[in-house]
């Protein structure tokens, strides 16, 4: 660990199962439950984890955005929406490269971006 560096992310869930089930099976991730109302998440590039809560994560109302790397991004835009993501954005070019933007089971938004 590097001090003064971002270390882990915490996010709410409306359904901690459903968000385990939508990671794992798309991204690869792995989970590890703390009790009944919080899992961790690793193997996701940062590490960090989902807490029970019936509020979600959207930049509109001043979240932040987490933004994960793809090589390939149109494969990862089917696989979201195959394990049960839902498209917000499709994918759009900014100055060095190309995103989507997407919701999770619990309705936290996330993109996706690859380079040019």
């Amino acid at each position: 660990m590097q001090s003064n560096h971002i270390n882990y992310v915490e996010l709410p869930a409306k359904d901690l199962e459903a968000n385990k089930t939508f990671f794992s099976q798309c991204f690869g991730w792995q989970f590890e439950d703390f009790g009944a109302d919080y899992t961790a998440f690793s193997n996701s590039g940062l590490e960090g984890g989902f807490f029970s809560a019936d509020f979600t994560s959207r930049p509109q109302s001043g979240a932040a955005l987490v933004v994960l790397y793809s090589d390939a991004l149109e494969t990862t835009l089917a696989n979201v929406e195959r394990c049960g993501g839902s498209i917000e954005q499709p994918i759009f070019e900014f100055p060095g490269g190309r995103r989507f933007h997407f919701l999770d089971p619990c309705g936290n938004e996330w993109a996706v971006w690859s380079k040019l």
